[in-house]
């Protein structure tokens, strides 16, 4: 059965179509229904209509009911797609986890990693630090360092994939956002005259994402670190750089 895959909307408006679906309420005569052609067609409809709980829940029975069904591949990607959509990336997490140990050379691998990489983008995100424009570039990068390599694997395993322009893009974001990580634990070092720590954090940036908003900011670290260290020539050396490569 070819795949039908779906429109990926914006977070913002993912969350408020998943708190509307589920305000609705799910008619249990839906999921009561016993013909799995019927059920795929209701639940089916309901993604295609923003109700991502009534989707769910059919699917969930439609996976429970008819585990080796005709359907049984698409509707785990449905459920993966659901969970989320519905802003349930544990879920979706296990989701996409299983089939991967299941379904290791299906056709639409690469949509499987996108809907990984995506989930542990929206792990990682906060959408209230996000709507206050609060900058929490400290906080445990584990997430964002999974949705990397979820994109990487994908351009790996499918270079030409539909979704490898977007996993190109996301992964430039995440870049920015590991940079910025390690760029706050570098100022943690500075500001506590943990110079050295400061110094190889900082050394981590230029070697890891040199290509990122960060790197002034982790030479400008570094060059004052080698002056409370008295390391006039690194000192110097840095300074050099920093005109080389960041000239007013």
């Amino acid at each position: 059965m070819m795949y039908k895959k779906r429109t990926l909307l914006p977070i913002s408006l993912v969350l408020a179509l998943g708190l509307s679906g589920c305000a609705s309420n799910v008619e249990e005569t839906e999921v009561q229904i016993t013909a799995p052609e019927r059920m795929y067609q209701t639940a089916q409809k309901s993604l295609d209509l923003g109700n991502i709980l009534k989707a769910t829940r059919v699917l969930e029975a439609l996976e429970s009911r008819y585990p080796f069904g005709p359907q049984a591949t698409q509707v785990q990607l449905d459920l993966i797609y659901a969970y989320y959509r519905a802003g349930n990336n544990d879920q979706a997490l296990a989701s996409i986890d299983r089939f991967l140990r299941l379904n290791p050379t299906h056709p639409d691998i690469d949509y499987v990693y996108y809907m990984r990489g995506l989930s542990n983008m929206q792990s990682d995100q906060n959408m209230f630090h996000e709507m206050l424009e609060i900058d929490r570039s400290d906080r445990d990068p584990q997430f964002a360092t999974q949705a990397f390599n979820d994109f990487k694997q994908l351009l790996i395993s499918k270079p030409n994939s539909l979704y490898a322009a977007d996993a190109k893009q996301r992964m430039t974001a995440l870049k920015n956002r590991l940079a910025k990580h390690h760029l706050a634990i570098a100022n943690y070092y500075f500001e506590r005259k943990i110079y050295v720590a400061a110094i190889n954090r900082s050394k981590q940036i230029l070697e890891s994402f040199t290509d990122t908003g960060s790197t002034k900011n982790a030479l400008e670290i570094m060059k004052a670190s080698y002056i409370a260290l008295k390391q006039d020539d690194l000192a110097t050396k840095t300074d050099l750089i920093l005109k080389q490569n960041f000239a007013k």
